[in-house]
């Protein structure tokens, strides 16, 4: 497999003293392998909380689209590709805390969920070294952000010794918050609905500083309107799947306020997609 991508910004004619993630051979071509792995998520987590997101989209903006065989929406097998895959790998390996949802553990009781981050898979050995070398834990704790908590507690999360951070507001039912503390760390975040500000607040207090979120638009929602996403990674794969039935990147009304994005990052792969190609976008949420 070719492992060379052309890095399109910061423009590698430009020395950027500040950011030597992106020095290149001088041609802008880069490895595919450790090219996330290099932003140094943690180095930006160091300092406060450091949440991000991930999303492969298509041209025409489709995240998600109707299973061919079951009910629910499903990543296009169309722009699902390994390159792709292989970068949220390297951001899922640099994360204290991975937010997911109670769609995701209801799919991996039934056995259509798959493990986040793949370190047991050879192709991923090298993160799980990384992971060693820097004395952090095989994976990192999972968080679920659920108002109605309807979702079940697969044992091999509590079997393998990682927390289970269970996200909620005040007002969800109380016997089913009962239910979710003996199974979890139940944080309370917000009176009505989760509030983004105190979710990070208090998982910054409990020691979590890099935090992944690898969910749904519902939540990215939920994270930019409380102005909590300080960086969101797309990888836009050159097709165009249409349909009328479809999920993007974004749920729900409009934001009360255009959110400003300053891109960070640009990198063309050309040789993903058969050919056609694909782009990884990496953007700054402007405070």
């Amino acid at each position: 497999m070719n492992d060379s991508i052309i890095q399109l910004y910061p423009s590698p004619a430009i020395e950027h003293k500040n950011e030597p993630q992106f020095y290149t051979n001088g041609e802008g071509k880069r490895p595919l392998h450790t090219l996330y792995l290099n932003h140094n998520i943690r180095r930006h987590a160091a300092r406060r909380p450091f949440v991000y997101a991930n999303f492969v989209t298509s041209v025409d903006g489709r995240i998600a689209v109707p299973h061919p065989t079951k009910a629910g929406l499903t990543v296009p097998k169309a722009i699902a590709n390994a390159r792709d895959w292989r970068l949220f790998q390297e951001l899922a390996v640099q994360a204290d805390l991975i937010i997911s949802s109670g769609r995701y553990l209801r799919e991996w009781v039934d056995g259509r969920g798959q493990e986040i981050l793949q370190i047991d898979d050879p192709r991923f050995a090298d993160l799980r070294q990384w992971r060693v070398e820097r004395g952090l834990t095989p994976q990192p704790d999972i968080a679920i952000i659920s108002q109605s908590l309807h979702f079940p507690i697969p044992s091999i999360l509590i079997e393998c010794g990682r927390k289970l951070l269970i996200v909620t507001s005040a007002n969800a039912d109380k016997e089913r918050m009962k239910e979710m503390a003996k199974a979890g760390h139940l944080l309370i975040a917000g009176d009505e609905s989760v509030d983004g500000v105190e979710m990070v607040k208090q998982m910054a207090a409990l020691g979590y500083h890099a935090i992944y979120s690898a969910a749904g638009p519902k939540v990215l929602s939920l994270l930019l309107e409380s102005s909590v996403l300080n960086r969101l990674y797309i990888t836009q794969a050159h097709k165009l799947l249409g349909g009328r039935l479809f999920a993007s990147i974004l749920e729900g009304p409009l934001v009360t306020k255009a959110v400003d994005l300053s891109l960070y990052a640009l990198y063309f792969d050309r040789m993903a997609l058969g050919g056609n190609g694909q782009l990884f976008a990496s953007y700054t949420v402007k405070e």
